[in-house]
């Protein structure tokens, strides 16, 4: 019998490559060039494969698994996120697809990440180290660079699972005034250990949150929802913070809103699209601080990461339960 065949569309963190290139028990098939796989040479590598592991880079939809071939049992992304994959081209051509994603193991980095940046932000750090580094520093000057703190103020939550949970806990530290979320389901465990509760419509919650810290999925609902209308119902003043994905933004609405109100600034750390162009008007604005999606990247998680979508892999293609499936 012939080894199963995995494609393997980037080098990964070192623990988890040396481990599935070492496998004598499979036939790797690896691209090794730097950068991201090209579309059409994705699509000819995975034909025939058994399974592959792959990042959001490569996008699975209707030509990539009619390419593959019907022997595919498996996709493992190294990602939580799965919207570069089509869940309707899987439903419709192939059910019996396994998907494995990386949930947990990047909880704590993001959340860290999502503090960090909210600091930064209301801090106005980016604004701080251009004059720093311009020499234009000047005398020291009461009104000299006022941002805002974090204690005091009502932070909202715009979808509250993990990631969200995890940021809450860590800013619970800072003393604001209160923690609302929006979320489709209830989170009581949460707001137990939190003190945090939810509004009951996404107009409400703007209205009545400082801070807005978006962590939420990807979804068709979900697609857009920060625009213009959105934008407008925020307070005065607020801060915006997106770790989650960046097409949940309208990013021309974003800069309207941050160059004539109300909101006073943002962070983001993802982008639509990524990597975000270099002439877009969002990164001339000095209130907008933007990062290249950098909120799982430490070494410990991303080898976890890594791990885990090669252990994903290697339980698809030998008919295993897969550590961390998605369930459609």
């Amino acid at each position: 019998m012939s080894k199963p065949r995995i494609l393997l569309t980037r080098t990964l963190t070192p623990r988890a490559h040396s481990r599935i290139v070492n496998d004598s028990r499979i036939s790797l098939v690896h691209w090794s060039e730097p950068g991201a796989i090209p579309p059409e040479k994705f699509r000819e590598m995975i034909k025939g494969v058994d399974g592959a592991i792959v990042l959001l880079t490569e996008k699975i939809n209707a030509d990539v698994l009619q390419a593959a071939g019907p022997q595919l049992k498996v996709i493992s992304t190294v990602s939580v996120g799965y919207d570069h994959i089509s869940v309707p081209d899987v439903k419709r051509l192939r059910p019996d697809l396994k998907i494995g994603i990386t949930p947990d193991v990047l909880t704590d980095a993001t959340a860290e990440l999502t503090v960090g940046l909210l600091l930064a932000t209301a801090r106005r750090f980016k604004e701080s180290l251009d004059i720093a580094k311009s020499g234009k520093w000047g005398d020291w000057n009461p009104q000299f660079l006022m941002g805002t703190q974090i204690s005091g103020k009502s932070i909202g939550f715009f979808g509250f699972g993990r990631i969200g949970q995890a940021v809450a806990h860590r800013l619970k530290g800072f003393s604001p005034s209160r923690m609302t979320y929006f979320s489709p389901s209830p989170k009581p465990d949460a707001e137990k250990s939190l003190g945090a509760f939810r509004e009951s419509s996404i107009e409400q919650f703007l209205g009545a949150s400082d801070i807005v810290i978006v962590t939420c999925k990807l979804t068709g609902e979900t697609r857009g929802i920060f625009n213009a209308k959105s934008f407008g119902l925020m307070r005065p003043g607020s801060i915006f913070i997106n770790t989650a994905r960046g097409g949940i933004v309208n990013h021309m609405d974003l800069f309207r809103a941050l160059e004539s109100g109300p909101l006073g600034s943002a962070g983001l750390d993802v982008t639509d699209p990524e990597p975000f162009p270099a002439d877009h008007p969002l990164l001339t604005r000095p209130n907008c601080l933007i990062l290249p999606h950098i909120g799982s990247a430490t070494l410990e998680t991303r080898e976890a990461m890594a791990d885990l979508a090669v252990s994903n892999c290697l339980a698809g293609v030998f008919g295993e339960e897969l550590p961390a499936p998605v369930h459609f």
